[in-house]
């Protein structure tokens, strides 16, 4: 079983933020895909999951016609999650995966 941890900087919780934002049906479903996370971790697979680049990975939640990421890294049995967005292209965006690879540095750095 892993740990599952929001990224926060001393002013903000980026994912506790996004979350918040959400409507309450498609947080509950992003809540049971999050236990899937904590249980098998790494070894979540398509669909709930998948590897992006440089150890980000991200968690995949689709609600209707919304389609919500959550970006995180493992470290040793921690699940980081780095923040959240709604996905609208067929990709995750460059963008998103440098926030988080940024977020992850960070994390680091105050460990």
């Amino acid at each position: 079983m892993y740990s599952v941890e929001f990224y926060q900087t001393p002013r903000d919780c980026p994912v506790r933020d996004f979350l918040a934002g959400l409507p309450v049906k498609v947080k509950a479903k992003v809540a049971k895909w999050l236990q899937l996370l904590q249980e098998e971790g790494s070894d979540l697979k398509r669909p709930y999951a998948d590897m992006l680049r440089d150890g980000i990975r991200e968690l995949r939640v689709s609600f209707g016609h919304i389609e919500v990421r959550l970006l995180y890294f493992i470290e040793g049995k921690t699940i980081v999650l780095t923040h959240g967005f709604l996905k609208k292209t067929p990709q995750t965006p460059a963008t998103e995966i440098e926030k988080a690879i940024g977020c992850r540095a960070d994390w680091f750095r105050v460990r």
